[in-house]
């Protein structure tokens, strides 16, 4: 019976304490407070198996945040002298001991982590040294598709990322123009596919369709109060800061707002064209 996965058992028997389930060829608990109600013998439930505090397999009904084999952004809730304790939904905490730690981690801080099993222990463990388990690209994806991302890890090019809990990605700090955390889940593009299988990943569209998302965005904050106090001469920060975009960007969404007969263009300033 695997540790750190889903089973459906059946009940084999009732104790004072909870039901003995089976596969027919091992038993393992369901503590009485994980029993459904209106449970009988020769049943079938899904369960969760692991191992408790005392070092004993234990079914529960309870889903964890995270099984065997997954990558996941999981808080921690305490460090003690062997590790640190991951929040995994679950009675027990998930342990991520000092070895498996890329850096120390911080009580109360999020880390994406691959949750495993220690053979030795035959308990779940986690690690945050997760780069040997991702995959490289096997045209699975193309340029310019939708990805899940985790923010994985911070480097001096930017963040990597893992990609639809498969790939490794890398959102370049140029290229973030909103806050981003260890651990945060997000949306991104593929931007590129590198020769060696990793890919270069956006947290916006590409192309033309980025420009026409954010057009009718700006667009919309400009009619607010009538103008919108950035223009062609406000610096990239500025305009990074108020609306989450590169100069570049914004100078192309003003220009096709500008040909469209919408706004006036100033050198601080755009305004709403107002006919006659």
């Amino acid at each position: 019976m695997e540790i750190g996965k889903n089973h459906t058992l059946k009940v084999a028997r009732e104790v004072d304490f909870g039901l003995y389930l089976t596969n027919g060829e091992e038993d393992i608990l369901l503590p009485m407070k994980y029993v459904p109600s209106d449970t009988n013998i020769g049943d079938e439930i899904e369960v969760f198996v692991y191992v408790d505090s005392l070092g004993r397999p234990i079914a529960v009904t309870a889903q964890p945040l995270a099984k065997v084999g997954d990558i996941a952004s999981l808080e921690v809730k305490q460090v003690s002298s062997v590790g640190a304790f991951m929040d995994i939904g679950l009675e027990k905490d998930l342990m991520v001991p000092f070895k498996e730690q890329g850096q120390r981690m911080e009580t109360g801080r999020r880390y994406v982590v691959k949750v495993l099993l220690d053979f030795k222990t035959n308990r779940m463990i986690g690690t945050t040294k997760i780069g040997p388990f991702l995959s490289t690209h096997e045209d699975e994806l193309e340029e310019g598709d939708k990805v899940d991302i985790l923010i994985w890890q911070e480097t001096n090019l930017g963040f990597k990322v893992v990609v639809n809990k498969t790939y490794q990605g890398l959102v370049f700090h140029n290229e973030i123009f909103d806050h981003v955390e260890i651990g945060d889940e997000r949306s991104g593009y593929v931007k590129a596919i590198r020769e060696d299988g990793k890919l270069d990943i956006s947290l916006q569209k590409q192309g033309y369709e980025a420009v026409k998302d954010m057009s009718q965005v700006v667009l919309d904050k400009i009619r607010v109060t009538g103008s919108l106090a950035l223009g062609d001469k406000s610096s990239p920060e500025e305009i990074k800061y108020k609306l989450g975009m590169s100069k570049k960007n914004f100078k192309k969404i003003l220009g096709g707002l500008y040909k469209a007969g919408q706004v006036e263009i100033f050198d601080h300033e755009v305004r709403i064209k107002v006919e006659g």
